[in-house]
């Protein structure tokens, strides 16, 4: 018997937007029936010469000994990186250029549909010599995907929902104090954490800069709150 061959990366992704798309459509319907709610699986076009696939940052699947790291990355390839005790695959995270399934969004929310898209930063794709789109295993920020599509839609905002209030000045410090605005064209503007809230950041000021509206991070428990300004940071143009 021939050993089983993994799934790769991309098609897992494809995978995951399907079913957390359900979970989201379902429960949308739910609140509101009298609206059309749509799942729309969504690739991303990424450069195959993207500095990125040279220096592989995003950790995906589980958390691997050191003798199964020797052993699949002289097998598979495969590059990894130190997490707790033992270490994780990490794949590149290509910055996204385009939403192929972009017209189809458009129609579908010119005829009032809520549409659910892009999940994960959608699958990256990229095309071959002969225009083909094939698949690539590595991650999208799904923020930086969010903001690209906003631009291209030409949407009113971009609302960046997590698990936090707001964004804060020294994160994780003694005197971490939540950021209510911040001005996406401040060169002297600090940096945040790349493995939170730092993509966010750069993705609403992208927004921001692109378009000259106004863009929101915040909780998902206060979207209200966000939206009208009495919680979360407001990323002005």
């Amino acid at each position: 018997m021939r050993p089983r061959q993994p799934i790769p990366s991309n098609m897992l992704g494809a995978e995951s937007q399907g079913m957390i798309g359900y979970v989201l459509a379902q429960e949308l319907r739910n609140a509101r029936p009298e609206r059309q709610v749509a799942t729309l699986l969504t690739q991303t076009l990424v450069d195959r010469r993207d500095p990125a696939f040279q220096r592989p940052t995003k950790p995906i699947g589980p958390v691997y000994t050191a003798e199964q790291v020797l052993a699949l990355g002289e097998t598979r390839g495969w590059s990894f990186a130190k997490d707790g005790a033992g270490q994780r695959r990490v794949v590149a995270s290509p910055a996204p250029i385009e939403v192929i399934e972009q017209s189809i969004i458009e129609r579908l929310m010119r005829d009032g549909t809520l549409v659910i898209c892009a999940g994960g930063g959608g699958v990256p794709v990229a095309k071959d010599a002969a225009g083909r789109l094939i698949g690539l295993e590595a991650v999208i920020d799904k923020d930086l995907a969010a903001a690209l599509l906003a631009i291209r839609l030409n949407v009113d905002r971009l609302v960046i929902l997590t698990d936090v209030e707001a964004v804060y000045r020294d994160w994780g410090g003694p005197y971490a104090t939540p950021l209510r605005m911040i001005r996406a064209d401040d060169p002297a503007g600090q940096t945040y954490a790349e493995g939170s809230m730092g993509p966010k950041v750069r993705a609403a000021r992208q927004f921001a800069l692109a378009t000259g509206r106004e863009a929101f991070i915040g909780s998902l428990d206060d979207v209200t709150g966000v939206l009208a300004g009495s919680s979360g940071t407001r990323i002005t143009p």
